[in-house]
């Protein structure tokens, strides 16, 4: 399996009551960052079989976001193994329940992401897993086929922002019309 573990986009600055920051929406930045991520993934013929998202507001947007850009029709579905509070059995369990799929994307937050990765990478020290960083808006691609997890990749915004940038140029030089 394919899992690809995607930080939520930017959604601007934690509220600071938890009830309203339960429902605190993607910013434009984020939004933006979405469709970038879906354009480059579309360059490389990626197809989900599966989305699954954190419950909150803005894990949903991200994930409805990127799953509408590449294709994506069916549900997605909500897993409070991805909420902030989740725990690393709980992911465990929900990557055991998406055994069969073959591009899996969980869509979620830190510092809970970042550890799972790690954890994933690092299984027999569990306890203290790889340190990754996940930027709000980075995807990583891991290889769950054989034995221990392989990272294959790890996109960071910036670096979204750069291959967008640059796929979206036109190849044509500009000539002036005089």
């Amino acid at each position: 399996m394919n899992l690809y573990i995607l930080r939520h986009a930017s959604a601007g600055l934690r509220r600071l009551n938890p009830v309203l920051d339960l429902k605190r929406p993607l910013d434009k930045e984020g939004k933006r960052h979405c469709l970038h991520l879906a354009y480059v993934l579309n360059a490389q013929h990626t197809q989900f079989d599966l989305i699954v998202s954190s419950p909150l507001k803005r894990c949903l947007q991200t994930a409805a976001l990127v799953g509408t850009e590449t294709g994506y029709e069916a549900p997605i579905l909500h897993s409070p193994a991805l909420s902030p509070n989740a725990t690393f059995q709980e992911f465990q369990a929900l990557l055991h329940e998406c055994a069969g799929r073959e591009n899996l994307l969980v869509v979620g937050h830190n510092p809970n992401l970042s550890h799972f990765l790690g954890s994933l990478l690092v299984p027999a020290a569990a306890d203290t897993p790889a340190k990754i960083r996940l930027r709000k808006g980075s995807l990583a691609r891991v290889d769950l086929t054989r034995g221990p997890a392989i990272l294959q990749s790890l996109l960071d915004p910036r670096t979204v922002r750069a291959l967008y940038a640059t796929s979206t140029k036109s190849s044509r030089r500009k000539t002036s019309r005089k």
